[in-house]
């Protein structure tokens, strides 16, 4: 593999909700690399560890390096997201492989920081698929308000043969998030609800 065929970084950061300002600016970023699928046209692989080690820590460096200029620095960040979406000559055992093993989270979460697992979402589709990658918060997975989403789509890709491989950050909450938080949620069973 010669390395990504372009990185793509987008940002957002929403101001307004429902006309209402929002209570907390909070800047997301997703940041996605068009890779060579590895182990596309090669049939069934059954072992895929050789080329994860080969590939994703460098993934994971690369990426964390987008999301934290895209959001001031690894220290701002507060959440975090993973995701891939691999081409249709590949297997979703394909995006998983550089996302789920150690090589790409414990890096990744090492870089950024972050003791919590890293959520994620992947897929399998042809190039512009979208794919909604979501972000909790990196040390404290049960803070409810750092629960958001950022839709990431590359319009030409992935081609058949290629993996985008997605890490996505927040440097703070949902926009007016009131809904409370799971550790601080009463103790609710399905039993208490016959009537609800």
């Amino acid at each position: 593999m010669t390395g990504p065929r372009k990185v793509v970084t987008t940002t957002e950061t929403l101001l307004r909700e429902l006309g209402r300002p929002v209570d907390c600016t909070a800047h997301r970023a997703a940041a996605a690399a068009v890779i060579p699928n590895p182990w596309a046209g090669r049939g069934h692989v059954e072992d895929l560890s050789v080329e994860v080690e080969r590939i994703a820590p460098g993934l994971a460096r690369t990426l964390h390096r987008e999301l934290a200029a895209a959001l001031g620095g690894s220290a701002e960040i507060t959440a975090f997201g993973k995701a891939a979406i691999v081409g249709l000559d590949g297997e979703l055992e394909h995006a998983a492989a550089l996302i789920h093993t150690p090589y790409f989270g414990n890096v990744l979460r090492e870089l950024l920081d972050g003791t919590s697992i890293i959520v994620f979402s992947d897929e399998r589709g042809p190039a512009g698929t979208t794919l909604t990658v979501p972000i909790w918060h990196k040390t404290d997975s049960a803070t409810r308000s750092q629960y958001q989403t950022i839709p990431v789509r590359i319009p030409d890709a992935p081609a058949d043969d290629e993996i985008v491989v997605i890490a996505a950050a927040s440097t703070g909450p949902r926009p007016n998030a009131r809904i409370g938080d799971r550790t601080t949620d009463p103790v609710v069973r399905l039993a208490d609800l016959e009537d609800r």
